[in-house]
């Protein structure tokens, strides 16, 4: 995800994945729009957000999986390659396949496309298992620091959070023969009245998330819940092209605009440099670079070692003995499972994924909507009380 948080009406929320929306609603803690914008015509580029990595071919079910249509002359071939990684089912081992096995122990997911469907975002489950699996959302797990180890390397930014101790960074739901899952994803819902302008009212949902047949003991009494929906691919490598210096000028953590939005960086550690750098990906910005994001959730969700997490067992801990006894994939040449071309593949994948053409951007009724949406980001006098 983008760097930092947006901070609206008391209520934390990630800033969007996309880069157009990146672009307006850091703009917007900057500076408030001019009041000559024109409002009648699209703006120069709008119906191509990502510039020339734009796709202009029909917005249908594909519409995020095509390749950037800037791609170099022999670049298209490392795209497809990364796309079959990226789809590639992993198998337990061992197995007759030896470059696709190495599965969990303890997994989300057997293939990255399995959460980004179609490399669009995931999705709550319809129902709890085991009616539905929930295979494109997972619960991030936490507790508070437990030491003053644990403090520093939250203050140096090393660690974003303390894993739960028995059950890791996030519930696995998956396990290969022989183990059990750490539990189930439960969700619960209540009704929500919201009273609009015009006097209606609508019923929203506010879900309630626990976890179901924990398979290891119980969590941390304090351990924190945290749901996590797999997002969109596409901008990724246009998102890593901005200039730090750009998205920290337009961050306004004090909102000094007074416009009701303020963002705020995160700083996260660059396994690749041994340095803090700018959070860039995740929902809350964990990650650094788009290789390192695939390799976490090579290790976290797949439970693939990879030479940026090169943990056979991917999130077992060290509660879990016979999870991190299991059987492995590792290649007797590198001791990984996937090698570090393929985590360039599928990092070259992920990166080049074109942006669609936006829709109808010249519209009468689109620029209605966007006029005033726009008047009520920039005009604190609208909004609501809290």
């Amino acid at each position: 995800m983008l760097p930092g948080v947006i901070r609206r009406r008391n209520t934390v929320m990630p800033i969007s994945f996309a880069l157009a929306a990146m672009l307006c609603v850091s703009a917007a803690g900057a500076e408030a729009p001019a009041p000559t914008r024109d409002f009648t015509r699209a703006e120069p580029g709008e119906a191509r957000p990502g510039g020339r990595a734009t796709s202009a071919k029909a917005r249908d079910r594909h519409a995020f999986s095509r390749p950037a249509p800037n791609l170099k002359p022999g670049q298209g071939l490392d795209f497809r390659v990364g796309n079959g990684f990226f789809k590639r089912l992993w198998v337990s081992a061992p197995a007759s396949t030896r470059s696709a096995d190495g599965l969990g122990p303890l997994f989300n997911a057997r293939a990255c496309q399995q959460c980004h469907i179609r490399d669009g975002r995931g999705h709550a489950p319809a129902a709890n298992w085991p009616a539905d699996n929930a295979v494109s959302m997972f619960l991030r797990l936490s507790v508070p620091p437990q030491s003053e180890d644990e403090r520093r390397r939250l203050r140096e930014g090393r660690m974003l959070s303390v894993p739960e101790p028995t059950y890791g960074h996030q519930l696995q739901d998956f396990a290969q023969q022989g183990l059990r899952p750490e539990g189930r994803l439960h969700v619960t819902y209540e009704a929500l009245p919201v009273h609009l302008a015009d006097g209606s009212v609508v019923n929203l949902r506010k879900p309630a998330y626990t976890v179901t047949e924990l398979a290891y003991g119980p969590l941390h009494p304090d351990t924190m819940l945290s749901p996590r929906v797999a997002p969109p691919m596409i901008g990724l490598g246009l998102l890593e092209l901005i200039p730090e210096a750009d998205i920290l000028a337009r961050a306004d953590p004090n909102d000094a605009d007074g416009d009701g939005i303020s963002g705020k960086p995160q700083r996260t550690w660059d396994r690749e440099t041994g340095r803090p750098a700018l959070g860039r990906y995740g929902w809350k910005a964990g990650t650094a670079s788009v290789r390192q994001q695939v390799a976490d959730a090579f290790a976290g969700d797949i439970g693939i070692s990879t030479p940026l997490a090169p943990r056979h067992w991917g999130d077992c801990t060290a509660a879990q003995v016979d999870c991190l006894a299991a059987p492995n994939g590792a290649d007797a040449a590198d001791g990984l499972e996937a090698t570090a071309e393929v985590l360039d593949l599928v990092t070259f994948y992920s990166r080049h994924l074109a942006v669609p053409k936006r829709a109808k951007a010249a519209d009468r009724q689109v620029l209605a909507g966007k006029k005033s949406s726009t008047r009520r980001v920039a005009s604190p006098a609208t909004r609501p009380s809290t």
